[in-house]
């Protein structure tokens, strides 16, 4: 069975790229396409495989740039010559799904979310005050054309699997399609406790661009005077940077296994956005530390309250700090939070995709699959 596994970009290792590590694992032989590669951004399990980039990747400064191609998106992913593979499978959140598939190959989507830059966040990707003049002129030139494309192209789709109930609704309402939930994996095994007594700081991990909602957090610790810390960079970095008083640490870019130190020692990790799943929030779970959320989106399905977390319930700095007060009133096991991420587990979910898989590819007279020991590369 010759596999093809279509990704929108690869450009750095986030949650969507820990589900391409996942189906890399089930089909360690299959042909990877993308928009764009910057080799060595991405784990070593992934960049083993053969990538296939579009001729969007002979811009210049793609590295800063590849999200203002936008418009160009869809015929890069439609240019891509997939003949003669049987198995089609897309990770998207943004046009990996409008790939074509040959006729009679069985077509998948993992669909992180239906494309937020034309839908839901349009306004705070191309609307805001921090956008340029040309791009808030331009953009609305393309929007139809974007929206369009992307409710037409989902019937190139044979079945689509959701990474939370929340994608699973949007699914519904704008390509009008049933999907299958299938959460994204965490890796307990290396996500995992230490020994010591968490420190006195809270901490953000999270790209720092303008829906993570990474400056309601900076507000309330503003006001609240504790100790945060922020793992991670993007567009909003200099702003945000401008923004954060003394009391509030930026530490940038760091590798997983700082990362892990991090979740290990803070007292708990803050989540202020509303995001389709978001691995964040497991990935402190599995290592004993609570999450203080907002009460919306995947967050709800992951974080349990008073059992692995608290959420506070307005985007305002006053109800985040009001939620950080109760938080530090009340009493959390690690053990018990530890034990809701194992139901996130990479083996877990490793072994449940690999199931729904065979159901479909039995459908189709493809030969079934083994889901193998699932490692991470770091």
């Amino acid at each position: 069975m010759k596999v093809a596994i279509i990704h929108d970009w690869l450009t750095g290792m986030r949650g969507g790229e820990r589900v391409l590590e996942l189906f890399c694992s089930l089909f360690p032989d299959a042909n990877l396409f993308t928009l764009f590669h910057h080799k060595g951004s991405v784990s070593p399990q992934i960049e083993r495989h053969p990538i296939t980039v579009s001729r969007l990747q002979r811009f210049p400064r793609t590295r800063k740039t590849y999200r203002y191609l936008l418009p160009l998106f869809p015929s890069a992913i439609e240019s891509f010559d997939l003949s003669g593979f049987d198995l089609i499978i897309s990770t998207s959140h943004a046009v990996a799904k409008g790939a074509i598939p040959p006729a009679g190959a069985l077509s998948i989507c993992y669909c992180h979310t239906p494309m937020r830059y034309i839908w839901d966040q349009y306004d705070v990707y191309f609307d805001s005050g921090d956008t340029s003049r040309l791009v808030r002129t331009v953009m609305p030139l393309f929007r139809d054309y974007l929206q369009n494309w992307d409710v037409t192209t989902h019937n190139r789709v044979n079945a689509y699997i959701a990474n939370s109930r929340f994608v699973a609704r949007r699914i519904e309402t704008l390509y009008g399609r049933p999907s299958t939930v299938i959460p994204a994996p965490v890796d307990c095994r290396f996500f995992m406790p230490n020994d010591l007594p968490p420190e006195e700081y809270y901490l953000v991990v999270s790209a720092l661009a303008p829906y993570k909602r990474v400056d309601l957090a900076i507000d309330a610790f503003n006001r609240n005077e504790r100790r945060l810390v922020i793992i991670g960079d993007g567009t909003e970095s200099k702003a945000l940077r401008a923004r954060a008083k003394s009391n509030i640490t930026f530490m940038g870019r760091l590798t997983d296994a700082q990362v892990r130190d991090h979740y290990q020692r803070c007292r708990a990790v803050v989540f202020p956005g509303v995001e389709d799943f978001g691995l964040v929030p497991l990935e402190a779970q599995a290592c004993g530390r609570p999450v203080i959320a907002y009460v919306d989106g995947g967050a709800l399905e992951t974080v349990v309250e008073g059992i692995s977390g608290h959420f506070f319930f307005n985007r305002t700095p006053e109800s985040l700090n009001h939620a950080i007060r109760v938080f530090e009133t009340m009493e959390f096991s690690m053990d018990i939070i530890r034990k809701r991420a194992f139901e996130f587990d990479s083996s877990e979910i490793g072994a449940r995709l690999c199931r729904y898989l065979n159901i479909l590819l039995a459908e189709r007279g493809l030969p079934a699959i083994t889901a193998t020991e699932i490692t991470r590369s770091c």
